[in-house]
């Protein structure tokens, strides 16, 4: 859990550094920091499957409840960020 608070603490800052830089490099690297985002968020989402499952298992369902909403959330920001880069990538290629 703490290597996940790390990455999601640099990606953060990677996609914050990237948004002032204001040369050529700036969309590759809008890109890269949206998919590192994107695939922290996707690691958190399957972090919270697992403590969904246990939770579950364990009988204390508030707790698996919470969890699933939680890790739900982090899938579609995972994936929309990574979709973003996606798009932010093909509009720089077009150009």
């Amino acid at each position: 859990m703490v290597f996940l608070a790390v990455a999601l603490i640099g990606s953060i800052a990677f996609l914050l550094y990237a948004i002032t830089v204001r040369d050529a490099s700036q969309i590759p690297l809008l890109a890269a920091g949206g998919v590192a985002l994107g695939i922290v968020f996707l690691a958190l989402a399957t972090y919270t499957l697992r403590v969904t499952w246990r939770a579950g298992i364990a009988g204390r369902d508030a707790s698996a409840l919470a969890l699933a909403f939680g890790g739900g959330i982090a899938a579609i920001i995972g994936f929309g960020c990574i979709s973003g880069a996606i798009i932010v990538f093909l509009l720089a290629r077009s150009g």
